[in-house]
């Protein structure tokens, strides 16, 4: 019975050593739930800095063609842009005064003038708007003028949005990959047909003079595109 009862009993030293190292793990535990949440708490900062960045969507879209330039409004209002729509310089130069825009998608060519002046008066009254210029011409030229304007980028017509949404919020510095789907060389030349028949007043004779097509081949090409 006496061997029963001989049993070792721990000194205050070592229950204290045993607290300790009890204790010990569930401070730095803490430390550790401390410091994750401050990185936490920073992480959240940077989005809702980056997020307060993003809240003005407005976005001012410039073009003379009405369909197009309908289309495209419709299309970045689904990706989230608030579109202001505008069909000449005229028009886009009071609409930007008006409320200035945090984006634009300019046509380089418009009816009363060029769009690289529409791109001087919205960063006369927002510096830090960021441009996309739309032009049928997908010329060095032309884009070297609209970068020196200004611009961010320089897309060739007929624009996809979602190309233009990748322009638009492209990092600084930074350009929007290529488009997945390239035009085809048929696509550019019909492209460029319009455009001229357009700058031309849909004159049949003028277009072709141009052109130096004959003026049937061209009406049979327009007839078939719906443009005549």
């Amino acid at each position: 019975m006496s061997a029963d009862r001989n049993v070792d009993i721990p000194s205050a030293d070592t229950i204290s050593a045993d607290r300790m190292s009890v204790i010990a793990p569930t401070a730095k535990t803490v430390d550790a739930g401390i410091a994750a949440s401050q990185i936490l708490n920073a992480a959240a900062s940077e989005d809702d800095d980056a997020a307060a960045a993003l809240v003005d969507a407005s976005i001012l879209i410039v073009d003379d063609d009405d369909d197009l330039r309908a289309s495209l409004g419709r299309a970045m209002a689904r990706r989230g842009f608030d579109p202001v729509l505008a069909s000449s310089v005229r028009d886009a130069v009071d609409a930007a005064r008006a409320t200035p825009p945090a984006f634009a998608v300019v046509d380089l060519r418009l009816g009363d003038g060029s769009g690289l002046d529409v791109v001087d008066a919205i960063h006369a009254v927002r510096p830090d708007a960021r441009v996309v210029i739309l032009s049928g011409y997908g010329n060095i030229p032309t884009a070297v003028a609209a970068v020196k304007a200004g611009a961010i980028d320089y897309l060739p017509k007929p624009a996809d949005a979602d190309d233009l949404e990748k322009a638009l919020t492209a990092p600084d510095g930074a350009h929007a990959e290529p488009p997945e789907n390239a035009m085809s060389a048929d696509e550019v030349r019909l492209a460029h047909i319009e455009k001229v028949y357009h700058d031309h007043g849909h004159n049949i004779s003028e277009t072709a003079r141009r052109l130096g097509m004959h003026r049937r081949t061209l009406q049979r090409i327009l007839t078939k595109r719906g443009l005549k």
